[in-house]
Formats: structure tokens, C-alpha cells, sequence
């Protein structure tokens, strides 16, 4: 079975934004690849010291196939440094897995599934 890791940023801590859209949108995402065969999981990260701990637990339960950034670690320019420590992480602790981007929660699958 293949795996895929979804790494997001948690919507919850951002003011303004529609978190449950958001996780909403990625959880149908995870979904959509669980119902193709897919072992699927997200990992939500914020900008407080704490994403390498949260980030080494989830790339360390298993081997993953692909590991998803998702784009709100990579968009904004003031994530710049936690989207370092996002690819820092997956080198380190994900070696083997190849990594993909997507551009929104709805095409999340997508930039999964043309990794595999």
C-alpha cells in the first residue's frame, strides 16, 4: 500500500481565515486517496518551535511514499523559514520520499498521485 503525508499549516491559528473550509477541503482530499488504496495522513504545523517535534513524529511512523507541503507553509513569505524546516525535516527523517506541492486543499491528491 502505498503512503502519502500531508504536511499543512494549522488554519486554526490565522485570524480571518475559514479553517474548517480549509481542513474541510484536505480531509476530502485525504479521503478521495484513502478510497484509492492509499495509506493517507495529515500533520498540521505552526510557526512556535514546536514543528520539528510535530514533524519528526508523524515522518517517523512510517515509511512514506510522498510527503505533501502544503501551500500555506510555502506561500507566505513570513513561513519562509518553516518551509525550510519543513524540507529540512523530510530529508532528514523521510529520506526516501519524494516530495510534492500543492497549490490549494483541492488538489491535494493531485500533487500526491503524480509522485506514485
Amino acid at each position: 500500500m502505498s503512503s502519502i503525508l500531508v504536511i499543512g499549516y494549522d488554519a486554526r491559528t490565522v485570524p480571518g481565515l475559514d479553517a474548517e473550509a480549509i481542513h474541510s477541503g484536505v480531509e476530502a482530499e485525504l479521503e478521495r486517496l484513502r478510497e484509492q488504496g492509499v495509506h493517507a495522513s495529515l500533520a498540521l504545523v505552526v510557526a512556535d518551535g514546536s514543528a520539528e517535534g510535530v514533524m519528526r513524529d508523524a515522518l517517523s511512523q512510517r515509511d512514506w511514499d510522498v510527503v505533501v507541503v502544503g501551500a500555506g507553509i510555502r506561500r507566505p513569505d513570513e513561513l519562509v523559514g518553516l518551509f525550510e524546516e519543513v524540507v529540512e525535516c523530510v530529508r532528514r527523517f523521510a529520506p526516501g520520499a519524494k516530495v510534492a506541492f500543492n497549490t490549494h486543499p483541492g488538489d491535494t491528491a493531485e500533487a500526491a498521485l503524480r509522485h506514485l
